[in-house]
């Protein structure tokens, strides 16, 4: 920059000069409703919208890219990418390496199968059981799933919270396998060769809507609480405080105002802002 570039940039306000920041904030992109890819490259979905609105209300520009789910918390870290919004769950475990922000959505998930399977019978379908909640009924509930999942293959995204519950309460019963992205655990659901999926509420409804699973429904309790942690949230590296600050400053905002409200509503079919 010339002298009289940098003379110029010094003139500016605060806010104006701040804008000139840039972050990369990452998605998934085939996560529907959370983040689809469209099939002339560009990313929507409802993480999107809020990574639009957010940045409006942040003093930075924003770039928002597609990464691979497995890959997300690595480039984070390595500086590639300074924000995931994917639909990651808050968890201990993740904690360790990253900072989330704010929750902005809940998260519950639900198992998907063929109404000709003899798991469409499963009892208690959207009955909402929170794996926190004191319930003496909890065990029972459990080993009557276990037995009825006995045998089943169970398909689901691998590295997420919903492998983490059928992990800890059914792998050694049911065959789990692990998808690199939901649309390859859909795409076998619907030709036979899992029994099930196991995603999250949210997805589910996505699923299906699909034109080849109208013979599909869910089945069986909506999970929440326990291993799949308090909500979603925005995960940035630890030292980004100010981000981290800017960020939950943004969201607040969005909140209050009702926009985060409305947008739930649109991708999800019912108003999912915190409580």
């Amino acid at each position: 920059m010339t002298l009289a570039g940098l003379a110029a940039a010094l003139l500016l306000p605060p806010q104006a000069r701040a804008q000139e920041k840039s972050i990369r904030i990452a998605t998934e992109g085939a996560y529907a409703p959370w983040s689809i890819t469209r099939p002339n490259g560009t990313l929507d979905g409802f993480e999107i919208d809020l990574a639009k609105d957010l940045c409006g209300r942040m003093p930075y520009r924003c770039d928002i890219v597609s990464q691979d789910w497995d890959g997300m918390i690595p480039s984070l870290n390595a500086g590639k990418i300074d924000v995931i919004m994917a639909a990651m769950s808050v968890t201990d475990k993740r904690k360790e390496v990253v900072a989330f922000s704010d929750i902005y959505a809940p998260t519950s998930s639900t198992i998907i199968t063929a109404r000709g399977n003899d798991l469409f019978t499963l009892p208690e379908r959207g009955t909402l059981v929170s794996l926190d909640a004191d319930d003496p009924a909890q065990d029972q509930r459990m080993q009557q799933l276990r037995a009825r999942l006995k045998g089943k293959v169970i398909g689901v995204q691998g590295s997420t919270t919903n492998t983490n519950f059928l992990d800890q309460y059914f792998a050694d019963v049911a065959e789990i396998r692990e998808y690199k992205t939901t649309e390859a655990h859909d795409l076998d659901l619907s030709t036979g060769r899992v029994d099930a999926v196991f995603a999250t509420v949210t997805v589910a409804k996505a699923t299906l809507e699909k034109p080849a699973l109208t013979d599909f429904s869910t089945a069986g309790p909506i999970f929440s609480g326990g291993v799949f942690g308090p909500g979603v949230a925005a995960a940035m590296r630890k030292q980004d405080t100010e981000l981290l600050s800017d960020y939950n400053k943004a969201l607040k905002s969005a909140i209050a105002d009702g926009s985060l409200g409305k947008l739930t509503l649109k991708w999800f079919g019912a108003d999912l802002t915190p409580r």
